[in-house]
């Protein structure tokens, strides 16, 4: 009787990873989707996808161990992997449940909830925003009386900047937390660091980190979503010192929260005041707001096709980065107050992908020179606010419906 191909079971609460999908079709793997119901009819690559199963809700881990084992009562997975930051946990722990390889449910903690990650990295030396977990009050008034406000009211395990809150005061605090009552402890305290943020989109081969891209954001990502805007991250000036220190200590953040193989998106912030590299957040991911499309502009590697490259094959064999260039690119977005903005007037040969989503304008450039990208983001900037730009309050957690 031959052989059945090795499956590979995809999660995702948000319609991404299409490409993730594809490579792994190549590769000659029995693709799974498992997907939350709402996104049933969304546009997934179906040519490559041979199952697909829909659940509710993929962070009810019980009910989705409970139907993925029923699952592998007649199939054999050989991976699982989350294609969506929120799925991370719930990956993990149907690896550890099914004892399929990849990461467990220690090192996923390192790379979701903030208080982990940030203890890990002190404790390897790395430098972290002072901070204090939202557990135990007099740890919380000592914290109060040594580091100086502003402070940052983190949650633990949301995305990006999410349900941030910044806290002026130590009397600003106590209302918040009792607002919070007992789902106080999935949150931090941290020191407000006003400074320059900056991003590392990695590929982790074996421990090694294989390919790495310094980008810099234009505003902090948490001005952009508490306060509106327009969205903007660039390629950082290469061999620059910007780009050799931030890799470096990429490599030493990676090697202490411990991957092994897959893709990272790492957050760094310089200080204004001392001018020091602070660690930020860390994501076992590939970058959103068409990051991954930027580097490809820049580099002709697609973060989703090598990610799948490397899961599959799990360490048996040599992982090989496909030849790349050394370009620089950018990405600017915004919500748009149009259903679907006309970006047809910008002509510029830079631009290398249009972002075609109900009510955003976004688009993706490329360029041999670093200034040319950052004009042209400064320009397209100013016709954004002008033509498109819309806001709408901050959400506090993620949408019950992806």
């Amino acid at each position: 009787m031959p052989e059945s191909p090795r499956a590979v079971l995809c999660l995702a609460s948000y319609e991404k990873g299409e490409e993730f999908m594809r490579e792994c079709k190549r590769q000659g793997r029995h693709v799974i989707l498992l997907t939350v119901t709402n996104l049933q009819h969304a546009d997934w690559p179906r040519e490559s996808i041979d199952e697909m199963f829909y659940m509710p809700d993929l962070s009810a881990e019980d009910d989705v161990i409970r139907a993925v084992s029923y699952l592998a009562r007649t199939r054999a997975f050989d991976r699982v992997v989350a294609l969506d930051e929120y799925d991370l946990q719930t990956a993990a722990a149907l690896r550890e449940h099914m004892r399929v390889p990849g990461m467990g449910e220690t090192t996923a903690r390192y790379f979701r909830d903030k208080v982990a990650m940030r203890m890990q990295a002190r404790d390897r030396g790395i430098l972290v925003p002072d901070f204090v977990h939202v557990l135990n009050y007099d740890r919380l008034r000592d914290y109060m009386s040594r580091v100086l406000p502003p402070w940052l009211l983190k949650p633990r395990s949301e995305a990006s900047a999410m349900g941030i809150k910044r806290v002026g005061a130590s009397e600003a605090l106590w209302p918040l937390l009792d607002t919070l009552g007992d789902r106080q402890s999935f949150f931090l305290l941290e020191r407000y660091v006003p400074g320059q943020v900056y991003h590392v989109d990695s590929i982790v081969s074996e421990r090694e980190v294989v390919f790495s891209e310094v980008h810099r954001y234009e505003q902090p990502p948490m001005d952009v979503y508490h306060g509106g805007g327009i969205f903007m991250t660039r390629t950082v000036e290469r061999e620059g010192t910007e780009e050799q220190s931030l890799k470096e200590l990429n490599r030493q953040v990676i090697e202490a929260l411990g991957m092994v193989r897959g893709v990272t998106h790492l957050e760094f912030i310089e200080g204004r005041e001392d001018g020091r590299y602070y660690f930020l957040e860390a994501a076992a991911r590939v970058g959103g707001a068409n990051i991954a499309e930027m580097v490809e502009a820049a580099t002709g590697v697609n973060l989703w096709r090598e990610w799948a490259r490397i899961e599959v094959t799990g360490g048996e064999g040599p992982y090989q980065l496909p030849p790349r260039r050394c370009e620089y690119g950018g990405v600017i977005a915004s919500l748009a107050r149009q259903e679907y903005p006309d970006m047809s007037v910008f002509q510029d040969p830079e631009i290398v992908y249009r972002l075609h989503k109900r009510h955003h304008a976004g688009l993706v450039v490329t360029s041999r020179e670093c200034n040319r990208v950052k004009d042209l983001l400064g320009g397209y900037s100013r016709r954004f606010a002008e033509d498109f730009l819309a806001t709408m309050p901050p959400l506090d957690e993620r949408p019950e419906e992806a």
